[in-house]
């Protein structure tokens, strides 16, 4: 996708999908709508119906981190409350990839050609950069932000024997998919720069903006500064893979701008010397002066 050369834009890739009326798109959107909104609730049911299952998946890393501590349910309606929020984000997960396509098949018939190749492109990756973010939170990140977290409070005199069962599932399942969302957003920014809705220039000086931004969401997804430190980073690093990609693909770009421009002048010199050819100047006589003797004698 990074070396690949930029095709020449034809203008059967210009064409979108078929034109409709706007009533008819509104029909679109509601079908839309309403399967986005069933599959999202089918994925929420099976999730409610494994919540015990999930529950023993989502402790496996307070297990691993070596924290002893004990999850209690401290109300009498937070083992109902953790069940929901459970569905809820696991519900979410499961039913991206529905989601992801039904918006995709709206939206794909109105791209053009070479903008649906790089919008699969960009769904694919970004699909497995989600997974990827939630399964480094899982087995990596997660163990050392509760392992940081238990120092700290032992550090201010706080014992963590006892853990209310309700902020811990909490806090996992948002550090969870926030995680895996936040892997998505270099991906979207690499794509809006190849269909070449933002500019290279803009996504490079934007940069310490982009780092700002970052580190201001990511405070916000999770509790504490160390799991923020280490959502940022790898956000970060992900988006300077996308910049440095982006930096090749101008360059390619620029020598390709070169490339055509210099053909484009060599096609105008033989074009040139063809009319010389068929067209040739007038050509003027030559008229060689006439020497005259002088016969008459001195």
């Amino acid at each position: 996708m990074a070396d690949e050369p930029l095709e020449p834009i034809t203008s059967a890739e210009e064409e979108g999908g078929p034109v409709k009326t706007f009533l008819e798109h509104l029909e679109d959107l509601r079908w839309v709508l309403i399967k986005c909104v069933v599959s999202l609730i089918l994925a929420m049911v099976g999730c409610l119906a494994g919540a015990n299952y999930i529950v023993k998946i989502l402790k496996w890393p307070l297990e691993r981190s070596g924290v002893h501590t004990q999850l209690q349910f401290l109300g009498p309606i937070d083992g109902f409350s953790i069940s929901m929020k459970v569905a809820l984000y696991g519900g979410i997960t499961l039913a991206l990839p529905f989601l992801l396509y039904f918006i995709g098949d709206f939206v794909l018939p109105a791209l053009k050609k070479h903008e649906k190749k790089y919008f699969m492109r960009a769904f694919i990756i970004g699909g497995v950069l989600f997974i990827l973010g939630m399964c480094l939170c899982y087995f990596l990140i997660l163990q050392i932000t509760l392992q940081g977290l238990t120092a700290f409070n032992e550090w201010l005199g706080v014992p963590s024997e006892i853990w209310k069962a309700d902020d811990y599932f909490s806090f996992v399942l948002l550090f969870m998919v926030g995680m895996g969302l936040s892997f998505e957003i270099p991906v979207v920014f690499l794509t809006l720069v190849r269909l070449g809705v933002i500019p290279h220039e803009w996504l490079v000086k934007g940069r310490s903006y982009f780092f700002v931004a970052n580190l201001v969401i990511c405070s916000f997804i999770t509790p504490d500064a160390v799991s923020t430190i280490f959502m940022v980073i790898p956000v970060q690093v992900l988006m300077e893979i996308c910049i440095f990609i982006s930096k090749g693909w101008e360059r390619q770009k620029r020598r390709e701008e070169a490339l055509r421009e210099a053909e484009a002048r060599r096609l105008d010199r033989e074009e040139a010397a063809q009319r010389r050819a068929l067209h040739p100047p007038a050509q003027l006589a030559e008229n060689s002066p006439q020497e005259t003797v002088d016969t008459h004698p001195d």
